[in-house]
């Protein structure tokens, strides 16, 4: 959060490093090398993650390749993203990364969640079960539409 100061606080400038360097990294990739190499990286940041982070970044990854294989994972200020042609339509923004109560799965505006004049763009996960798996799997298929 930005503090009161008006200054970015540890963990935004943090996320914005995180931001930068996967963007140089990012810059030279192309073609199915890219898509392997986003991979990648999304493997290696949920390998990294403290538990039970891990465990929910891994479900998560698991049941979004499952139910929308079109979503190119990569990695996206840090956190766990899938994507639809560049643009990121859910992630997973891990509770260790802001020292949260629980993480995120959260979706942006190109996700197909309209429901109405207003509905949740983000959901709290504390643990994994499979109540929470299904009903994951459910909001990526409405999502990705």
């Amino acid at each position: 959060m930005v503090e009161d100061d008006g200054k970015l606080s540890d963990f935004e400038k943090q996320a914005l490093k995180d931001r930068t360097a996967e963007l140089r990294k990012q810059a030279g990739r192309k073609g199915g090398s890219k898509k392997e190499k986003d991979l990648q990286d999304v493997l290696d940041t949920i390998r990294d993650l403290p538990e039970p982070d891990k465990q929910i970044a891994q479900m998560i990854h698991e049941v979004v390749t499952e139910v929308a294989p079109e979503l190119d994972p990569k990695t996206w200020y840090g956190f766990p993203a899938y994507a639809r042609d560049g643009k990121v339509l859910v992630f997973y923004q891990q509770a260790s990364k802001f020292d949260a109560r629980y993480g995120t799965l959260g979706f942006q505006d190109i996700a197909t969640l309209d429901d109405g004049a207003m509905w949740p763009a983000s959901f709290a996960i504390v643990e994994v079960t499979d109540a929470v798996r299904k009903q994951i799997a459910e909001l990526v298929k409405k999502a990705a539409g």
